[in-house]
């Protein structure tokens, strides 16, 4: 739900999440990744290049790895995951389609 890239239960929980496994640390944990997943989502897109893509920019995946990625994710995240992703100094934008559409 902090990136919003699709893949199986069984890769999140094999080798985590490529983007945000540094403050979520899915990998091997099950209850993160029922945490932090959700397997409900609308819409799909595919990048290629994150890094020169506007679709990148308009879905606010400037620096992640190439893949494909949910439009919108419904779930949200507990406060001390949250946390964890300011702490680690990580912005953190809901994917749910509640957050501004201004913001950076």
């Amino acid at each position: 739900m902090v990136c919003s890239i699709v893949q199986t239960h069984n890769r999140f929980l094999r080798e985590g999440c490529p983007n945000c496994e540094g403050f979520l640390n899915l990998a091997n944990s099950t209850e993160a990744v029922q945490e932090c997943t959700s397997q409900v989502f609308e819409g799909l897109v595919t990048l290629a290049d994150p890094s020169t893509s506007w679709v990148a920019r308009w879905q606010r995946l400037e620096g992640c790895v190439g893949g494909v990625y949910a439009v919108k994710v419904v779930g949200t995240l507990p406060e001390e995951v949250r946390q964890a992703i300011e702490d680690a100094g990580a912005k953190y934008t809901p994917r749910d389609g509640t957050a501004d559409d201004d913001e950076g």
